[in-house]
């Protein structure tokens, strides 16, 4: 566990246009910062030539790193291969639906190649036997936002087909399972199993895309086991998770941002061979700063081991659009630590001066000066060196969980809500209604929901749902536990086969009502908000309609219901709308079950995020989404702000500037 708030960057002297060390590590120890990642992108650097290798860099780093008493996490580098290998063994490369991956970019090889894991092997317990040992290395992260990449090759379907024979044992249960006989798709000898590039059945591509997934995962578990060969005791091993990236201009890297569930990879099967979570967040800024992404990725990564994680690469200064207003630096920051962060860093420390992500800029510009950023680095990064054991650990004991799952988000590629409305909107959609009024949810991996942990539950969009899951969320309600399900969700079991009887299935009757037709809404309002996109057109059946359709042929259908089951409630949204209207159900379902606190008197752009430090105190983090100062009137006994030392008792005035962080500790 560390004993201090990581707070750095990833640093890359082979990529400097000159030799600049040591100044760089002064700047960094100005700035506050304690910890360097290195060599995760190098393998060109590190193996030149086959079984040629050199560690002169990685050496010259890690000595002036003990100088400057700055922290190493080392990160193996096979995420991008170096050509040689390439020319010799082509084979290693992915094929994809478009065919064979050309060299060039990252991630674009066969994970499960022999011969690439061969060398990947050999060069990762060389980086690893070279460096483990050293005091300054802390941790090492395993690959790098890894994920299947698209992979259809012969390799990978073989596995596939081994995997299908040995699941469903026959030819007669797999057709079964996926309605084969559709389109003349069954088949009745394993040797007639098609490849899967041409597959037009949806759950069977869900099929696919799990078990890829699943690859990925044992994947990582193999580079750990490497890695767990030769680390201390004390060393962590970690990965940097990444999210579906939401694009909003051409169809490159630049225009986006992180989003929502990652669809190649899931995070809770991959993380369990770390030790500590770690995660990449990239996130709108300038007057589309909202928090929100912050928000949701760190609820994510921090509920898959359900502790504290590192924020392994975030922006500085990026693009153009990313270049931070004065204050937005420091309040990404205390963002992350409200989340439950152990720490962050930059991608990267310098602007690269020539490759494919020269105007991702990063902490300097390409002067490799000082700067507005930097400067705004060195004012937080200073006063965590002053109160950062204060701020260690936040630990959560959120009541609200917030359900995804990467097989409802394939079906609902296949079998779209809308093509403008995906899975991840809605999850967003439901996400930041309750981000916005300030109650805290984890976000859990469907396969890891703890039901007994929570009072409230809320699933957009899960499409798939097996029977052990519908029984689970049953037996919660029944039990006395708030239920708030979106449409589409128990559509279909988990081969994505709908389930022929009463919608939403095995559910209905928990939520008093039934639905077998939707439509698109056309003029249709509720509660005078106009739906977009999806509309189910719901029958009650002992529930109560919270709202109905507003429109001449569906005004006879609710859109939203409630209903009483045992102890519990169940509440059903059976449309997408504006999000005032969905935080009103948020807010009565909240009352029902006691878990509004003083923060729901707030809303974005003041958002309040709380937990526990290691001391024991409970903290409150007030940060400020907005270019207007505003008077907000403290909501707690009696609270000092660990920043400035100022005290406020209940109902003194709180005065927030631009951009601004408070940090509340109750005394």
């Amino acid at each position: 566990m560390n004993r201090e708030l990581l707070f750095g960057t990833a640093y890359y002297p082979e990529y400097m246009p000159y030799d600049r060390i040591e100044t760089d590590m002064k700047m960094m120890k100005q700035a506050g910062m304690n910890v360097i990642r290195i060599a995760e992108s190098t393998w060109s650097t590190l193996e030149p030539r086959e079984s040629e290798f050199d560690f002169s860099y990685i050496d010259r780093v890690l000595a002036v790193s003990e100088k400057y008493d700055m922290q190493v996490i080392i990160g193996t580098p096979t995420y991008a291969i170096p050509s040689w290998l390439e020319r010799k063994e082509p084979d290693v490369m992915a094929v994809t639906d478009k065919g064979r991956k050309k060299y060039g970019h990252r991630q674009l090889m066969n994970l499960w190649n022999p011969v690439f894991r061969a060398y990947a092997e050999r060069v990762i317990r060389k980086l690893i036997a070279h460096t483990a040992d050293h005091p300054q290395v802390i941790g090492f992260q395993i690959d790098n936002e890894t994920k299947y990449y698209g992979n259809v090759g012969e390799q990978v379907q073989a596995m596939f087909r081994e995997y299908l024979r040995e699941t469903f044992e026959t030819t007669e249960e797999l057709n079964k399972a996926f309605y084969l006989a559709y389109w003349s798709n069954s088949i009745h000898d394993w040797e007639d199993f098609p490849d899967m590039s041409g597959c037009v059945n949806g759950g069977l591509v869900a099929e696919f895309e799990k078990f890829r997934r699943k690859l990925v995962a044992e994947y990582l578990a193999w580079q750990a086991e490497l890695v767990g060969e030769y680390k201390r005791k004390e060393q962590f091993i970690t990965h940097n998770f990444d999210f579906e990236w939401k694009k909003f201009g051409a169809d490159i890297a630049q225009d986006g941002y992180s989003y929502g569930v990652q669809p190649d990879i899931n995070h809770y099967e991959a993380s369990k061979c770390l030790t500590i979570a770690g995660t990449d967040i990239y996130h709108p800024t300038q007057d589309e700063l909202t928090g929100a992404e912050i928000a949701f990725g760190g609820d994510s990564i921090r509920s898959l081991k359900n502790d504290n994680y590192i924020v392994l690469e975030c922006q500085a200064q990026a693009f153009k659009y990313w270049t931070p207003y004065p204050g937005q630096l420091r309040l990404h920051a205390y963002s992350h630590l409200a989340s439950g962060a152990d720490g962050i860093m930059y991608w990267n420390w310098h602007s690269i001066h020539n490759g494919y992500e020269t105007y991702w800029r990063g902490l300097l510009s390409h002067d490799l000066s000082v700067n507005p950023a930097y400067e705004e680095a060195c004012v937080f990064g200073q006063e965590w060196k002053k109160v950062g054991s204060r701020l260690m650990h936040l630990k959560k004991e959120n009541q609200v969980a917030l359900v995804v799952d990467n097989h409802s988000l394939t079906a609902c590629k296949w079998f779209p809500i809308d093509r403008d409305l995906s899975y991840n909107d809605v999850v967003r959609w439901m996400y930041d209604s309750l981000y916005e009024m300030n109650i805290e949810c984890d976000i859990v991996d469907v396969h890891a929901l703890d039901a007994s942990k929570y009072k409230m539950i809320v699933t957009p969009a899960l499409y798939s749902a097996d029977e052990e899951t519908i029984g689970k969320l049953e037996r919660f309600v029944s039990d006395g536990g708030v239920l708030i399900s979106s449409f589409r969700s128990f559509v279909a079991d988990e081969h994505l086969s709908v389930y022929p009887d009463t919608q939403p299935h095995g559910l209905h009757r928990c939520f008093g009502m039934s639905y077998n037709q939707f439509t698109e809404p056309g003029k249709a309002l509720v509660k005078g908000k106009k739906v977009q996109f999806f509309a189910e057109l719901l029958k009650l059946d002992g529930g109560e309609s919270i709202a109905d359709y507003e429109h001449k042929y569906w005004g006879r259908y609710a859109a939203f219901t409630h209903n009483y089951y045992g102890k519990g409630h169940a509440y059903y949204i059976g449309c997408y709308t504006e999000k005032d209207v969905i935080k009103d159900v948020y807010r009565t379902a909240a009352e029902e079950v006691g878990i509004l606190q003083a923060e729901s008197n707030f809303s974005w752009p003041v958002i309040i995020r709380s937990g526990m430090n290691q001391e024991g105190k409970k903290l409150h983090y007030l940060l400020h989404y907005s270019e207007k100062d505003r008077t907000v009137l403290c909501p707690y006994r009696s609270v000092q702000d660990i920043l400035t030392g100022e005290i406020y008792r209940k109902g003194d005035s709180i005065t927030l500037k631009d951009w601004d962080v408070k940090i509340l500790e109750e005394i």
